[in-house]
């Protein structure tokens, strides 16, 4: 059975797998390989991907997008009266991209390697492996978003030595890796990142920005409208990707609105937000300690990257022109595929090596004498290669102990209490044996991202402990409940899907034509509304082979791009 590669995106994920010697990208059922990362709820079924993107302005309510920043937190987000887990939307999710990819290759997946940003931190990245679990899918490895993208432009460049930055600026991340290249070798030197910075905050800053030149209060609009703004505001910053100025236009509670907006405009709202990524860049470069003239290229991945003035702003502070390399929305998806052939063993690709390295800090808790908080003892230091083993000694805090507590955090924090806490590990400490009481400690953390925490105390006592986010773990009772909870929902099948998607494209393209071309638009939408009520599926697919190329007709002569 072959191992699919997952790009589980902010805004769109997508799918690809070795095949034939190369990495192929997995198209799903509409034919795109993109399918946005959004869920929504229509009369009691799920729907998932472009037709739930197109929906969710409609059901502002019962839609959920952008869940990948709430992964690794039990935060419950509502479709209508149902809550679910951010795992729960993302297995969602990758259920879609499993079905098709099993219909793309013709066999049944059962196993994937999955992207995650760089800077998660140790239960998002469980999380993400839970989600794979709730699809049906094995995750045995997680690779982090730009070692993969390193991973795929080392194969188009496979000749050169070379020293790169890789800047994977998505919909909802940004993760930055300086990377080393030689022989076969993939070598990721140092990472850093910002997992609430992307896109999606652009179009938040366009949206906001409508509102100030139009004086409307943001906290006056109902969720459908400010969901239709974004929406809006997303699109006149597509249109910044080709041209020097973009039209936004929004109907709002007292009619239609426009605004121009320009480069420079958007370089002046979006300031904040260059910075942010500038500070990212730089923290990347400083614990690689190494200074920009040692780059010989900038690599730019992920959709936010095709904005010309992220290219700008990258050129005017790093002196250095970056480059992307085919369409950056899927180099990572490529690479996970190479990974997952990497894995696997594959002849074509067995003597390549990634080497990955640890994000965060980790390391326990010291109590300070002074004001008894408790303060981060560092045993494996952040940007260490995995895997990696590495063991620290202590002392009890008094004579009179008889244990100890080992806390476990992750961060960069000083202090205790403002980083990731992982767990607790106790040890006895006995008062005879030796004058000299002590515990050794010993970290050791794998390619997978799995901590195994160790301690001895003087007299040769263990204890041993793999943190295993005991916060979000679920019971194997638990797991099979979720199953089949998701199992079990009401799912619209395959040909229902591709009517409704029919539908959506009819609703817009109705918005955008005139006369006679409305009147044909009407009446089919009419006629497949007709169809979805009690109607066989081949009926349901013998309406699409008619209706589909009327639209896509309508769509050229309108100069619409379908919908995704």
């Amino acid at each position: 059975m072959p191992v699919i590669g997952i790009d589980l995106g902010t805004t769109n994920s997508l799918a690809a797998v070795w095949k034939d010697g190369h990495e192929v990208l997995i198209p799903n059922r509409f034919g795109s390989f993109l399918t946005p990362s959004v869920v929504t709820e229509e009369d009691g079924a799920v729907l998932v991907g472009i037709v739930a993107k197109e929906k969710r302005p409609l059901y502002p309510e019962q839609s959920a997008a952008s869940f990948k920043r709430l992964m690794g937190t039990n935060r419950k987000i509502y479709l209508g009266s149902r809550g679910f887990t951010p795992q729960e939307l993302s297995a969602m999710v990758l259920r879609q991209l499993k079905q098709d990819a099993e219909e793309f290759l013709g066999e049944a997946v059962e196993e994937a390697v999955i992207s995650v940003p760089a800077y998660f931190n140790d239960e998002q990245r469980f999380a993400t492996k839970q989600a794979g679990l709730l699809a049906g899918l094995r995750v045995e490895r997680l690779v982090n978003e730009p070692s993969a993208a390193a991973l795929a432009y080392r194969s188009i460049h496979e000749e050169n030595d070379e020293t790169f930055l890789v800047i994977d600026f998505g919909g909802g991340t940004l993760d930055v890796s300086v990377v080393e290249c030689f022989d076969q070798v993939v070598e990721i030197m140092a990472v850093a990142g910002d997992n609430h910075l992307g896109g999606d905050d652009f179009d938040q800053r366009i949206a906001e920005h409508f509102c100030r030149e139009h004086k409307i209060e943001r906290g006056s609009l109902k969720p459908a409208q400010w969901l239709t703004l974004l929406r809006s505001a997303e699109q006149c910053k597509r249109q910044l990707t080709e041209k020097d100025a973009g039209m936004m236009e929004w109907e709002g509670p007292e009619g239609k609105m426009g605004m121009i907006l320009t480069q420079e405009d958007l370089i002046r709202i979006g300031a904040p937000l260059f910075k942010r990524m500038e500070a990212v860049v730089q923290k990347a470069l400083r614990d690689a300690s190494v200074g920009v003239d040692v780059i010989d290229r900038i690599v730019l991945v992920g959709g936010t990257c095709r904005m010309p003035v992220i290219r700008q702003y990258i050129r005017h502070f790093m002196d250095i022109a970056p480059v992307t390399e085919g369409n950056p929305d899927e180099i990572v998806a490529r690479g996970t595929a190479i990974y997952g052939a990497i894995k696997e063993r594959r002849a074509e690709i067995r003597d390549v090596l990634l080497t990955d390295i640890c994000p965060f800090t980790l390391g326990i808790g010291v109590r300070d004498p002074s004001s008894q908080d408790l303060l981060l003892s560092p045993v494996i230091e952040r940007n260490c290669v995995l895997p990696f083993s590495r063991e620290q000694t202590y002392t009890p805090c008094s004579d009179t102990q008889t244990h100890v507590m080992i806390h476990i955090f992750q961060g960069e924090s000083m202090h205790c209490s403002e980083n990731l806490f992982l767990g607790t590990l106790h040890l006895d400490m006995p008062t005879a044996g030796s004058d000299s009481r002590f515990v050794k400690v010993r970290f050791t953390y794998d390619i997978n991202g799995i901590l195994e925490v160790e301690a001895v105390n003087h007299v040769g006592q263990k204890q041993r402990k793999v943190i295993l986010n005991s916060h979000i773990r679920m019971s194997d009772k638990e797991l099979e409940e979720k199953l089949c909870q998701l199992k079990n929902l009401n799912y619209i099948s395959q040909e229902e899907e591709q009517v409704k998607y029919l539908l959506a494209r009819a609703d817009r393209l109705y918005q955008e034509s005139l006369g006679r071309d409305r009147e044909v638009v009407q009446n089919n939408s009419q006629w497949l509304c007709s169809l979805m009520d009690g109607k066989s599926l081949a009926e349901l697919r013998a309406a699409k082979k008619q209706v589909e190329p009327i639209f896509d007709y309508l769509e050229e002569k309108l100069g619409l791009e379908k919908l995704t």
